[in-house]
């Protein structure tokens, strides 16, 4: 795998582009309508139903009575298999949301898998200028903003163990220089949060906190991303502290809670 942050390539498919999308969407949240794929994806109700239509052609999707789309054969092994994910997700979506209100920038989810990361919910603010919705993306974890908190969440022998030069023996230019990554994480330890500028994609900054289960292991990393013209370092400790609430109020499981 690549240590690069993916760029769209220049031949994309846009329709190609939308079903792989919407394939995502039924994976990690289950139930979907026309409408509401329609909205996420931007494109008219009658797209997104020929959309679907071909996910359920292809045993992607299923529709049931009352028209909701939901994971097909080809996706219920996957699903099932990601349930304590699926729950995760639909925990936190509604903090993501109030996250977004609050600090006017997107918000991420994410887990880990050995060393790489997938982003299971995105939330994208309204302004013009912003950073897209990464759902459903999976990135090298060392060049993630919540891949460092959840690499920082690992004693530093379970750190050598996971990049370990006999994993990358076909691939040594993806194994990531370990003295630097150390030292990284040490620093993401020491602050209870990590920074990322610049690290995954040029002109982007962001900003990650652990999400904890109740024994305190860390499950996932809550981030929000913004354009490097719109960061303010002195904004810095207050969008942390921010951060850690909202990664509390999904640790709560219960209502949104107050993250002004």
């Amino acid at each position: 795998m690549s240590t690069e942050p993916k760029t769209p390539p220049a031949y994309v498919v846009t329709s190609a582009d939308h079903a792989l999308r919407a394939a995502v969407m039924l994976q990690l949240e289950g139930g979907l309508t026309v409408s509401r794929v329609a909205e996420r994806l931007g494109v008219a109700r009658s797209t997104a139903h020929r959309l679907l239509q071909t996910l359920v052609y292809r045993d992607f999707a299923v529709q049931d009575d009352q028209r909701v789309y939901h994971p097909g054969p080809v996706l219920q092994l996957a699903t099932h298999s990601q349930s304590r994910t699926s729950r995760l997700r639909t925990a936190a979506l509604p903090h993501l949301q109030r996250l977004v209100d609050v600090v006017g920038e997107s918000a991420n989810l994410t887990i880990r898998t050995g060393d790489t990361t997938r982003f299971i919910a995105s939330v994208e603010c309204a302004q013009a200028l912003r950073v897209g919705s990464r759902e459903g993306m999976v990135f090298p974890a060392h060049r993630t903003t919540a891949g460092l908190v959840l690499l920082a969440a690992l004693d530093p022998a379970g750190v050598d163990e996971l990049y370990a030069g006999q994993r990358y023996v076909e691939h040594p230019e993806e194994q990531p220089d370990l003295p630097s990554l150390r030292a990284q994480l040490a620093r993401v330890r020491r602050a209870g949060f990590a920074l990322n500028n610049g690290l995954s994609e040029r002109g982007v900054v962001a900003i990650g906190v652990p999400v904890r289960d109740a024994d305190g292991i860390a499950l996932a990393g809550l981030s929000i991303s913004m354009p490097t013209v719109r960061y303010d370092r002195h904004r810095l400790p207050s969008l942390v502290a921010t951060l850690h609430r909202a990664a509390g109020a999904i640790e709560a499981g219960g209502g949104r809670g107050d993250m002004h």
